[in-house]
Parts: C-alpha cells; sequence; structure tokens
C-alpha cells in the first residue's frame, strides 16, 4: 500500500489518512482521491482557464490548503464515488450502523442522523441551486455539461467555500440550475463559468447508513458524504423512495449547524 502523505486535509473525503487507508485496503484503485499523490496534484502545469462572458462577484477556488477544513476533490467519476461503511440494514432499506464514538458526530463535534451520499453514476453530489441574481442563468447562458463555481451566501447554508461543479439541468424560466458538486480540479484544467453568490435550494442523494428511521415531512441534522468541512446540515426532507442502494430522499429548507 503506498503511503499517504499525512495531512488529514479531507480533500478525499475522509476525515483523516488513517481513515482513508483503511478504505483503500478494499478499493486500492481509488488512490487517485489523493490530491497529493495523483496526477492532478498542484505544482504542475495547467492551461489557461477561460474568461466567462459575464464576470459575477466571486473568487476562484483557491489552493487546497493543508489543515482539517480544506475543500475539494476529485472531479472525474471514479474520484468522487462513495463507498458505504459496514453495517446492516432496518426494514426500511437503510444501512444502520452502530454508534461508535464519534461516528455520529461532525468535525465540530455536534451529532448528526445520517449520511447522505450521492447517486452511483453522478460524478459527485446533486444540489438544486438559484444564483442570487436569477437572470445570470440566462446571460452567461449556462448550458448542461458546462463547468460553473460559486458560493452558497445568507440564509441558505452560508457555507464559507467556494463550490465547483457540473451542469446537470437548467431551467431558463426561473433560473433554476441543478448541477454536480465536484472539485476544483476541473475548473483549474478546463475552464469554468463564474455564478456569484447563489442560494442552495436542496440536495438530491441517497442515505446509505442511518441511526434514525428517516420519515417524509421530518426535518433532520445530517452530513453531506462529500462536504470537506465535515460539517452537519438541516433539512427537510420531502421525497423519499426505497432503491436497492439505500433510501433516495430530496433534502429542502437548508441550513448548516
Amino acid at each position: 500500500m503506498t503511503n499517504l502523505p499525512g495531512m488529514n486535509c479531507g480533500l478525499c473525503g475522509y476525515r483523516s489518512c488513517e481513515d482513508f487507508g483503511n478504505f483503500l485496503n478494499s478499493h486500492p484503485e481509488q488512490i487517485k482521491r489523493c490530491i497529493y499523490l495523483s496526477e492532478h496534484k498542484l505544482g504542475t502545469a495547467q492551461p489557461k482557464r477561460k474568461t466567462p462572458a459575464l464576470t459575477a462577484t466571486s473568487t476562484f477556488p483557491a489552493a487546497p490548503a493543508t489543515g482539517s477544513n480544506a475543500a475539494g476533490c476529485g472531479a472525474d467519476k471514479a474520484s468522487c464515488a462513495v463507498a458505504c461503511g459496514a453495517g446492516v440494514q432496518n426494514e426500511k432499506g437503510q444501512r444502520r450502523v452502530d454508534s461508535e464514538e464519534g461516528r455520529w458526530k461532525d468535525s465540530l463535534g455536534r451529532d448528526f442522523d445520517f449520511f447522505l451520499d450521492q447517486f452511483p453514476e453522478d460524478p459527485g453530489p446533486r444540489e438544486v441551486i438559484i444564483p442570487h441574481n436569477p437572470m445570470l442563468t440566462r446571460e452567461l447562458e449556462i448550458q448542461k455539461g458546462e463547468i460553473l463555481i460559486g458560493r452558497p451566501l445568507g440564509m441558505s447554508c452560508g457555507c464559507p467555500i467556494t463550490h465547483c461543479g457540473i451542469v446537470h439541468t437548467v431551467d431558463y424560466k426561473t433560473g433554476v440550475i441543478t448541477w454536480f458538486v465536484t472539485g476544483p480540479l476541473d475548473p483549474r484544467n478546463k475552464g469554468y463559468k463564474d455564478m456569484g453568490y447563489y442560494i442552495a435550494e436542496g440536495y438530491e442523494g441517497l442515505i446509505s447508513e442511518s441511526r434514525v428511521d428517516v420519515k417524509l415531512g421530518m426535518r433532520y441534522f445530517f452530513q453531506p458524504r462529500r462536504c470537506m468541512l465535515h460539517w452537519r446540515h438541516s433539512g427537510l426532507v420531502n421525497y423519499v423512495n426505497r432503491t436497492p442502494a439505500g433510501l433516495q430522499v430530496r433534502v429542502e429548507g437548508l441550513w448548516i449547524g
């Protein structure tokens, strides 16, 4: 097994290099999720990024930090694949995991109820968003498959991290966009459009691990599996569908903390 750098940066989706190493024991091909060991590591030559037709007020994501609150992840499908933890399924098909110390606490020591995973076929978590200026969706001529950056501001989340992702669907009437949140590698390598500040309207994904029975119409604390800050979020579950991979849900009314 390749020695991990011991940075505990969270870029791979795990809280520490030790946790990631345990995952690699059964999934060695996922070593590419370590940005320090991948071919995309910082310091390699990068092509000049494109200049968008209209510039909104936002900043390009900085290079990943080396602390526990760093953000970013690999942008390819394999890098963003999610591994389910060990456990057993309850009567509703959700995986229940016995709560060892720290299992159901975020990086600030706060309790949460379940992990929200991405769909296996998606390159990253699916997020429904709307720019603070919805006209940007049309003015920037945002199209499916394009790379965007922006930051969720204010009441919806107030996350301090600039997000990067790939557009999945666009509604020009309302300005609403659904995208896959990936990481900074694609914008750095391929260019991007900057939508500035946006509102996070909802998440769509799978619950594969839970310590509660998730019910429609209830609000829960949860942790998105790919959240690089490892912070709990709060949201109202307003759609559920049981699948072999886990409980498919849509969570709206999002808050951090």
